[in-house]
């Protein structure tokens, strides 16, 4: 379903009285595994390709799980990366076994992979550019008028299907100061910032449940803004949303469950942001290719 003109309206959802809110279960087929990716026909992702393929310059979007933070405390109580290496003697060969949890490092999606035409909104420059504050560390929301903002100000367009991604800076810090053990963000940052704090305060901070986090926010305009446009959606935040809920729901619940959206989260977008600046073009072309784990529930 490529055609906007043929997608329900978000007034319109649940498609059935019983669903649970805003979902739109059965859109696809009753046997459906893909939810809003059907948006990513091959005609879409053909003229992404012909519209977005100019220079040949690829960036890896893949924090690696080594990284201090991902790799030693990760937010959310989840599992740490491990990883052991083996001699298989006698030759002088090594092989090496994993044991990590999907989501402790960035988090990718589906079966297919997900391919087509991204666009990225480089939220984080912006609010520099226009004093806006912004704390990570802090439950906080990224309204829906400030996205849209970013968007004219870079002079993007959208188009239905698109994969958007959002820069909201949690992976850059230029000033973390630590006065009387509370953290004062002069210049949002998350990644360098923890790199920077002694092993016994990544560990305070991981270990609060829920965590506190800044994210895009709660509302049924940011909803339908969302079903309107786009295939997946993906941040640098370890948390796409708002985090904890200031709603009686989540837009996990409404993406995920109810729409089979993608979410993506803890993206590096430093060098596509630098990229996308120095060549005045917030538009790309986007490959996913994700572990193919049938049954898997959080990739």
């Amino acid at each position: 379903m490529a055609n906007p003109r043929s997608l329900p309206q978000f007034k319109d959802l649940p498609l059935q009285p019983n669903d649970p809110p805003h979902s739109a279960w059965g859109l696809y087929g009753s046997h459906d595994q893909l939810g809003t990716l059907n948006r990513l026909t091959d005609d879409v992702v053909a003229d992404a390709a012909r519209d977005e393929i100019k220079t040949g310059s690829r960036y890896v979007h893949r924090y690696p799980y080594k990284l201090r933070y991902i790799g030693v405390v990760p937010s959310f109580r989840r599992q740490t990366f491990h990883k052991s290496i083996f001699q298989k003697a006698p030759r002088i060969v090594n092989d090496d076994v994993w044991t990590f949890n999907t989501q402790s490092s960035t988090q990718s999606w589906a079966k297919r992979g997900i391919v087509g035409r991204g666009i990225l909104l480089d939220f984080h420059s912006w609010r520099l550019a226009n004093n806006i504050a912004y704390n990570p560390f802090e439950t906080g929301s990224i309204p829906l008028k400030q996205l849209q903002a970013v968007l004219k100000t870079q002079g993007t367009e959208i188009r239905f299907g698109d994969i958007l991604f959002i820069r909201s800076g949690n992976w850059i810090i230029q000033h973390l100061c630590l006065f009387r053990e509370k953290f004062l963000i002069l210049h949002a940052g998350y990644i360098d910032g923890y790199n920077q704090l002694p092993q016994d305060q990544i560990e305070q901070l991981a270990s609060v449940v829920p965590p506190n986090l800044s994210g895009v926010e709660q509302s049924e305009e940011m909803l339908e803004w969302i079903w309107n446009n786009f295939s997946a959606v993906a941040g640098d935040h370890p948390s796409f949303e708002c985090w904890p809920t200031r709603k009686e729901w989540a837009l996990h619940e409404v993406l995920l469950a109810g729409w089979g959206m993608p979410i993506g989260e803890l993206f590096d977008l430093e060098e596509l942001a630098s990229h996308c600046k120095e060549s005045d073009r917030w538009s790309f072309f986007v490959t996913s290719e994700v572990c193919n784990v049938p049954g898997g529930v959080a990739r």
